[in-house]
């Protein structure tokens, strides 16, 4: 009896879990600074590039046996999901008794909770390219930025952290995407994501 191997080939889905980080940082990058009013026209972007794109990703991720981008994107898109469904809760879709028990510490914290998240998650990122690195770098200034002032410490400055750290975070994610489309279209390195800082030696 004869064993046929099959080998099913899936594009790198990173490109697209980008694009979907860019875009909603984007977005809400500009109610942060002042340039837009209200979240309710950030929640369509919220649900299907924050959350629903980057879930793909790390989904096929997964798949692709890649634990590093599997975890970033699937984390990172379940937060974009857990933040639209806050803001549906503050703006009373689910009814006045839900949204006048809100507590927005409970927020903070879980804000604090992805901060811890992403400082080991760029630790790990240094091990796969400069522009993902400096991503990750501008993702600890946003918590930060985000946990403190919705703590009320500085909330001015933070709150300022926060945003400006969202809107860079949607321009190096922009030319992630970018990068890994080019250059995989070309064949050659058509925008430059810079090697790993060094690879950690084996245990």
């Amino acid at each position: 009896m004869n064993e046929q191997n099959v080998k099913i080939i899936t594009a790198d889905p990173s490109a697209i879990g980008l694009f979907g980080l860019a875009m909603v940082t984007l977005v809400a990058s500009s109610q942060k600074l002042g340039l837009t009013d209200g979240v309710a026209l950030i929640l369509p972007w919220a649900i299907f590039l924050g959350a629903i794109a980057q879930l793909i990703a790390g989904f096929i991720d997964f798949k692709k046996n890649n634990l590093f981008g599997g975890t970033a994107f699937c984390a990172y898109g379940l937060f974009w999901m857990g933040i639209a469904t806050t803001w549906l809760i503050n703006l009373g879709v689910f009814g006045p008794q839900l949204a006048d028990a809100v507590d927005m510490k409970q927020l903070g914290f879980a804000y604090a909770g992805y901060l811890v998240f992403t400082l080991f998650m760029t630790v790990a990122a240094s091990q796969t390219n400069k522009v993902l690195f400096v991503i990750f770098i501008l993702i600890n200034f946003l918590f930060l930025g985000l946990a403190l002032s919705t703590f009320g410490v500085a909330t001015d400055f933070f709150h300022n952290m926060a945003a400006v750290s969202e809107f860079l975070i949607a321009a190096c994610s922009l030319y992630g995407a970018a990068a890994i489309v080019l250059n995989a279209s070309f064949k050659r390195t058509i925008l430059p994501q810079g090697k790993p800082l060094g690879k950690a030696s084996k245990l």
